[in-house]
């Protein structure tokens, strides 16, 4: 969770510069569960609250924008296998 958290936070802030949006603190919180161990998680939201002198609106269409861009909510929402690979 705090990777899809951390993901988002950075993905704003860059999304934001390229919009010359000035942005003063960004807040994400992350909620999902983990039933068995080795099992994967389910149900992740999260939510993002964006400090700026920005428009709501605008501010609004970051946030929306910035999911569509988000690496690491893409890779899990496009199932891709992670592989460990030892000597």
């Amino acid at each position: 969770m705090m990777a899809l958290a951390t993901c988002y936070c950075n993905d704003l802030y860059r999304e934001a510069a390229k919009r010359n949006i000035s942005i003063t603190r960004v807040e994400v919180q992350v909620h999902g569960t983990f039933e068995s161990e080795g099992e994967p998680g389910n149900g992740f939201e999260y939510t993002a609250k964006v400090f700026s002198s920005a428009s709501d609106e605008v501010i609004n269409e970051l946030i929306r924008h910035t999911d569509t861009v988000a690496e690491i909510q893409n890779t899990l929402r496009k199932g891709v296998p992670v592989k460990l690979i030892c000597d």
